[in-house]
């Protein structure tokens, strides 16, 4: 699958962290990281930061899991930039984060901090089952961190998107 932007050449995958279970009368929308989740959400973005992954953009889900894996992430990587927080990313598609990742005609790179299935099925999609299911044989876990390049892949396959690399906690 191709993204039709010229000088887009990255792209970071990052689904939330560990969250609890809903509180009495709380929605699926607010809930926040454990400490689990708190601590997988550090230990991810402290491996980004110490392999020099810095993205130009961040895309983040406003659900409150997202927002504070987010946050571990630029906290980690010490840098003066705001993250774009979209109301369309919770419950979105797929077409949704490809039309997100397309929209940056203006950066090199794009980290998108989602949620599953969504996060998985754009990977898959990028990448192929193939590459997908030999990074991650038990689905893609929470708080990792797939990392694209554009164009570094096999000239023989169809797809322009390589996994280069993946955190996991």
């Amino acid at each position: 699958m191709n993204l039709p932007s010229s000088s887009l050449n990255r792209v970071y995958l990052l689904r939330h962290a560990h969250s609890g279970m809903a509180n009495p009368g709380q929605g699926d929308f607010d809930r926040t990281l454990d400490d689990r989740g708190y601590a997988e959400a550090e230990i991810v973005a402290d491996k980004a930061s110490d392999r020099g992954y810095r993205p130009d953009v961040i895309l983040c889900s406003t659900a409150v899991r997202c927002r504070e894996t987010a946050d571990a992430i630029k906290r980690s990587l010490h840098d003066d930039f705001e993250i774009d927080f979209i109301d369309e990313m919770y419950n979105a598609s797929e077409q949704t984060y490809l039309d997100l990742i397309s929209s940056q005609k203006d950066s090199q790179s794009v980290m998108l901090v989602g949620h599953n299935p969504t996060i998985a099925d754009l990977l898959e999609s990028l990448v192929g089952e193939d590459a997908f299911h030999a990074h991650m044989p038990s689905g893609f876990p929470t708080a990792g961190l797939a990392v694209l390049a554009f164009g570094s892949n096999n000239s023989a396959s169809p797809l322009k998107w390589e996994l280069v690399d993946f955190i996991a906690p």
